[in-house]
């Protein structure tokens, strides 16, 4: 029996270690008003696609009763250099898609049915 668990240990430490988490935060808004963090899992080994909650804070100064919070599910898949992500986020049953271009954080937009897009910047760790 102690013969099978050292090949059967050895081979659990040689698996792939997908799954692996990053850490999402950003700012949406032309004030950048709006918080977002996010942590995402590896969907699959060998891709860049992670999946997981997202919770937007509303961060502006001119919020009365607290801070406006909405949560949803942030869906994103990284170019093969990482110069490039491009996700979705479902929110209050909205879907919007973002495209950014990573110079010192991801920039680009937000785009939402019926709504004007704007701008939002991601980091991820």
């Amino acid at each position: 029996m102690r013969a099978l668990a050292v090949p059967v240990a050895l081979a659990a430490l040689a698996a792939p270690a997908y799954g692996q988490s990053l850490e999402v935060i950003g700012y949406s808004g032309y004030l950048g008003e709006w918080e977002l963090t996010a942590t995402v899992t590896q969907a699959a080994p060998g891709n860049k696609r992670y999946s997981g909650p997202l919770t937007m804070k509303h961060v502006g100064v001119c919020t009365q009763d607290g801070p406006e919070e909405k949560t949803g599910e942030l869906r994103l898949e990284l170019s093969a250099s990482s110069a490039r992500l491009d996700a979705t986020l479902a929110l209050a049953g909205l879907e919007c898609s973002y495209s950014g271009r990573l110079s010192d954080a991801y920039s680009g937009t937000m785009t939402c049915p019926d709504r004007e897009a704007v701008p939002l910047r991601l980091w991820v760790k």
